[in-house]
């Protein structure tokens, strides 16, 4: 059995003034790798500055200027979290839901080698040419 005695007794966490925590099963149930790094980053920030029911008040300005995001990079990471139904954002303010039932949009298959890039990776040229030129034999 492993001893789970504190490192340092004295400086052990506890809640104090906020209310930040993340469920184990964030990790366990794959959110924590279905996330790319910026997800990653808002999505924790989110749930540092969140209050007991996951409601914050940052605007956007603040939010980009602490995360070093520009504008458009804090759009598309903040409407990936919505897509993937982490958060809850009504224009003004954001909401840390509860962790859905399934994992959306696990990450991309790992491209390790040319024949990975040429097969998986949506912007090869390949890729683009063999999506074009099926449309345009569908129409």
């Amino acid at each position: 059995m492993i001893n789970k005695n504190p490192l340092v007794s004295n400086r052990i966490r506890k809640i104090d003034e906020s209310f930040a925590w993340i469920s184990h099963s964030f990790l366990r149930r794959g959110f924590f790798t279905s996330l790319t790094q910026n997800e990653l980053l808002l999505y924790f920030f989110l749930v540092l500055v969140a209050d007991r029911q996951g409601l914050s008040y940052y605007h956007y300005d603040k939010i980009c200027s602490l995360l070093c995001f520009s504008v458009d990079d804090y759009i598309v990471v903040r409407d990936q979290l919505i897509e993937k139904d982490l958060i809850a954002f009504d224009g003004n303010f954001f909401q840390v839901l509860s962790l859905p039932q399934i994992t959306v949009n696990q990450s991309a298959k790992l491209l390790k080698n040319q024949d990975d890039m040429e097969t998986f990776d949506p912007a090869t040229i390949r890729q683009i040419l063999r999506r074009q030129f099926n449309r345009d034999h569908e129409s």
